[in-house]
């Protein structure tokens, strides 16, 4: 009888690698495999460590999740922030992030559903709040580019343009949001043709909102709420 294998150890990740190797994992099996049915052994042998080493980090799969779709935020809003960033005109900043929002999507569609889907969303508990701080980040750059003037003038930050702002965050979010999935489920397509839509969409947008800023009812609230 062949003596039993041993359990493999642990690398010697500095404080914070393992947990960043086993996201990282996890991400490389969404993009191969398009879901979300993968088991945390499956990810210990992938980041090559032992099949509990996870759990020092996660208390479970949802856990372990939370911190994937943060991971995708943190990198969508990274792609968007560098998009932008060379443009010193506000819309032309906006048109660039949207371009660049909607090719993460379509290049991640699984990562994707993750992050805006309601998997991580449970009723009385909400999303966890690792995610909703790095959703956050989104918000920011969005909202940043309304008030620089992206829609044909500067809109002040105070409490008077609040629901204003808003107002065109969820605008521009409903807008590319919906493209991006319309172009994963291949509803729209080619996605070839992604820039071009969502400079479209972002132009729409703005024009529709060139006139005024509808504001919105006090009890809507627009991104992340973190409990």
């Amino acid at each position: 009888m062949n003596a039993a294998k041993p359990e493999q150890p642990d690398r010697a990740y500095h404080h914070g690698d393992l947990q960043r190797a086993i996201v990282n994992a996890a991400i490389d099996v969404l993009r191969e495999t398009q879901s979300t049915e993968f088991s945390l052994r499956e990810l210990a042998r992938r980041a090559g460590v032992s099949h509990n080493a996870p759990y020092k980090h996660f208390a479970d799969k949802r856990e372990l999740l939370g911190a994937v779709s943060a991971a995708g935020f943190d990198q969508l809003a990274d792609r968007m922030s560098d998009a932008g960033g060379g443009h010193s005109n506000p819309r032309t900043r906006l048109t660039a992030m949207a371009r660049s929002h909607v090719r993460h999507g379509i290049e991640n569609p699984a990562l994707y559903r993750l992050m805006f889907g309601g998997l991580l969303g449970v009723a009385g508990d909400g999303r966890p709040t690792i995610e909703m701080a790095a959703a956050e980040k989104l918000r920011t750059l969005i909202e940043g580019a309304v008030i620089d003037g992206a829609l044909g003038s500067p809109v002040p930050r105070n409490r008077r343009n609040t629901s204003k702002i808003d107002s065109a965050v969820l605008s521009y979010w409903s807008q590319i949001h919906g493209l991006t999935l319309l172009l994963i489920d291949r509803l729209v397509g080619p996605s070839a043709r992604s820039d071009n839509l969502a400079v479209r969409a972002v132009n729409t947008m703005i024009d529709g909102l060139a006139a005024g800023i509808p504001a919105l009812p006090s009890d809507v609230w627009v991104g992340p709420r973190i409990l």
